[in-house]
């Protein structure tokens, strides 16, 4: 059974930072492209970045370029975000999404995804 286990998230002051994690279980993350996506509560779901399965392929939403970079560890089977500069507007859910079609924007084109962890940027 796979299953993606995203952790990290927490309530920050802005300015601060975050790293997320996604922990895979049931499948190989060296072999699948993973994306991180965001959901606050009553907007769209928003892409944040996404890594394909060597890691070589790199993309970043608008919203976080320059703040927010993805990367992974293969050996232990999981992927990283990492948040700089948190600005209130990145409160959110964050969830990790995997696939094997490339680092795609759109996260109802990833075969899996996680439960998600809340990101909260308050003073």
């Amino acid at each position: 059974q796979v299953q993606l286990h995203e952790s990290g998230g927490g309530l920050v002051q802005p300015g601060g930072s975050l790293r997320l994690s996604c922990a895979a279980a049931g499948l190989s993350i060296s072999t699948y492209d993973v994306g991180w996506f965001r959901q606050a509560p009553g907007k769209e779901r928003e892409f944040v970045a996404a890594s394909s399965w060597g890691g070589g392929n790199i993309i970043n939403g608008d919203v976080v370029k320059g703040r927010f970079t993805t990367s992974r560890d293969n050996a232990k089977n999981t992927v990283y975000l990492q948040m700089n500069s948190l600005k209130p507007e990145d409160t959110a859910v964050y969830f990790c999404a995997a696939r094997r079609q490339g680092p795609g924007l759109i996260a109802v084109q990833y075969d899996y995804r996680g439960q998600g962890t809340q990101v909260t940027v308050s003073s």
